[in-house]
């Protein structure tokens, strides 16, 4: 039998909460989950409960941003004159805004603390 994996508030997650999407959606929370540098369970249970995510910048964080802008520079350049850009577009570069945001803060805290 396994050894039974506990949170950081020593609490065993034994209750599992299973919901649908649609694929448009999927799309969407895979890309924030990637850039959130957590895995999906944790980004979910955080963003349910109303808690905090903070990114912490690292490799895995810096390589789902490179992907994501090349996906959004080509969705930008096949629209064009910015005509017809969809919701969902508008709602993935906001989110990239906010992080890139908040990872250039944490770097310059840093920076600020050497």
């Amino acid at each position: 039998m396994s050894q039974k994996n506990l949170d950081k508030h020593n609490r065993f997650r034994s209750k599992s909460v299973v919901f649908r999407v649609s694929p448009e959606e999927a799309v969407e929370l895979n890309r924030a989950v990637a850039i959130s540098g957590l895995p999906k369970q944790e980004y979910c249970y955080r963003r349910c409960m109303n808690r905090e995510i903070t990114v912490k910048g690292s490799p895995r964080v810096y390589i789902a941003m490179k992907h994501l802008h090349e996906e959004v520079l080509g969705e930008l350049q096949r629209i064009g004159t910015g005509e017809n850009v969809s919701p969902d577009l508008l709602e993935t570069i906001r989110l990239m805004t906010v992080t890139l945001k908040g990872l250039q803060e944490e770097s310059t805290w840093k920076q600020k603390k050497r």
